[in-house]
C-alpha cells in the first residue's frame, strides 16, 4: 500500500491536480486532508464504540468496511481512467489495461485483508472482494456515457492517497511487524514497494 501511494497514486494526483492553493499543489493538501480524515474517522468510531462497552483496543469492524468502499471507489476510478485511456487510442489504452489488471490484483488482496483485518466476517470480505473486481467493469462500461474532468481526477487520487497511507502507517504496517520476524517482514515490505515501483514503471 506504501508503493501505491508514493508511486502510483500521488504522482497521478499531483499531475493531474498541480494547480497550487497558497503555494501548495491541490493535490498534496487533498492528500493531507485524506489522512487527517482517516485518522479522525477512526478515533469518532472508535469512540462510539468504547461508548457501547466494547474492547478499547478492539478493531472497529465499520473502518475496515469504510476502507474497502474507498477500495472499491478507487478501482472504478481505474476502470473510468482504462476506458478514458481507450478513447484516446489503442496503444494508450492497452499500456493502461496491463497496470490497471496487474495492480487490481494487489487491490483485491488489500480490499480483503482491510475488511478482515478490522474484524469483519469473512462473507463480507468476500463481497467487498467481489464488489472490487467488478468496479473497474462498470467504470470503463460508464466512459462510454460521460467523461470525468482530470482535475477532479486528480483530486479524488490524492484525497484517497492520503486516506490510504494512514491505513497503511497506522494500521498494516504495524500489524505485519507485530509477533513476526523482523527481517522477513521488512523483506516482504520492501520487495512490495519494489513490485509496485516496477509495475509502475512498465504502465509508463
Amino acid at each position: 500500500m506504501l508503493g501505491v501511494v508514493g508511486l502510483d497514486l500521488l504522482p497521478e494526483a499531483v499531475e493531474a491536480a498541480g494547480a497550487e492553493v497558497f503555494g501548495v499543489p491541490q493535490a498534496l493538501l487533498l492528500f493531507v486532508g485524506g489522512f487527517l480524515l482517516a485518522h479522525l474517522v477512526e478515533r469518532l468510531l472508535a469512540v462510539r464504540q468504547a461508548a457501547h462497552g466494547a474492547d478499547r483496543d478492539e478493531r472497529v469492524p465499520q473502518v475496515g468496511l469504510t476502507a474497502a468502499a474507498a477500495m472499491v471507489g478507487h478501482s472504478l476510478m481505474d476502470g473510468i481512467a482504462l476506458g478514458a485511456a481507450f478513447q484516446i487510442g489503442g496503444g494508450m489504452g492497452a499500456t493502461v489495461a496491463l497496470a490497471v489488471i496487474t495492480h487490481d490484483f494487489a487491490d483485491g488482496f488489500n480490499t480483503y485483508t482491510i475488511t478482515s483485518l478490522y474484524g469483519n466476517a469473512r462473507h463480507k470480505a468476500v463481497v467487498m472482494l467481489v464488489a472490487d473486481a467488478l468496479a473497474p467493469i462498470v467504470g470503463a462500461a460508464s466512459t462510454l456515457f460521460f467523461s470525468l474532468p482530470e482535475e477532479l481526477l486528480g483530486s479524488y487520487l490524492g484525497f484517497f492517497g492520503g486516506a490510504l497511507l494512514y491505513l497503511a502507517a497506522a494500521e498494516i504496517l504495524p500489524e505485519a511487524h507485530h509477533d513476526h520476524p523482523a527481517r522477513s517482514t521488512l523483506a516482504c515490505t520492501v520487495a512490495g514497494v519494489a513490485f509496485i515501483w516496477l509495475v509502475v514503471g512498465l504502465s509508463h
